[in-house]
């Protein structure tokens, strides 16, 4: 049997604390039905909870699909992020062994990076459209491209089939 989980958003903000206060113009910049996975983790767990309210309220607000990583349970989560649970499951992908792990532990969409160099990982080895393109070339959940990527970005791996993108800092302008 299948979950029932919300549709899988084309658009993706990933929480980072480098954010701060940013992040709540970012929330409201994303258009409606987008997603937003919840990351830090740096948090001491009353504050990551406090944190993870603050945004579940927006997201109800917004529209947004929120998705929490971490082993903690949140109130309002739509899903999970690296983990399975309850809802909209995606999964971290940097590898196609990593990829087949995320297809065998039932991923309904998988968040590969990084496409492009990033400030979040500076020096990281970016995969580049021709081995991102080969990285998820016949895999059957959803792919979001992450790592570098804005809407233009985006549009250069589109005829890879992408899903959709996701993003930190072209949400923070």
């Amino acid at each position: 049997m299948r979950r029932r989980h919300p549709p899988i958003p084309r658009l993706w903000l990933m929480t980072d604390p480098r954010l701060g206060d940013r992040l709540w113009d970012a929330l409201e910049r994303l258009p409606r039905g987008s997603g937003v996975i919840f990351r830090h983790y740096q948090l001491p767990p009353a504050e990551r909870r406090a944190l993870f309210a603050r945004i579940a309220k927006v997201a109800r607000r917004r529209g947004l699909v929120l998705l929490r990583a971490g082993a903690t349970p949140m109130r309002g989560e739509a899903g999970t992020h690296g983990r399975r649970g309850r809802g909209l499951t995606t999964w971290p992908v940097h590898s196609r062994r990593e990829a087949m792990t995320a297809i065998r532990a039932g991923a309904d969409a998988l968040l590969v990076s990084p496409a492009f160099p990033t400030r979040s990982h500076p020096g990281a080895a970016a995969l580049g459209p021709v081995r991102f393109g080969l990285l998820i070339r016949n895999l059957s959940p959803h792919v979001i491209a992450l790592g570098g990527m804005d809407a233009r970005k985006a549009r250069r791996l589109a005829p890879l089939g992408i899903h959709g993108w996701a993003a930190i800092d072209a949400w923070a302008r």
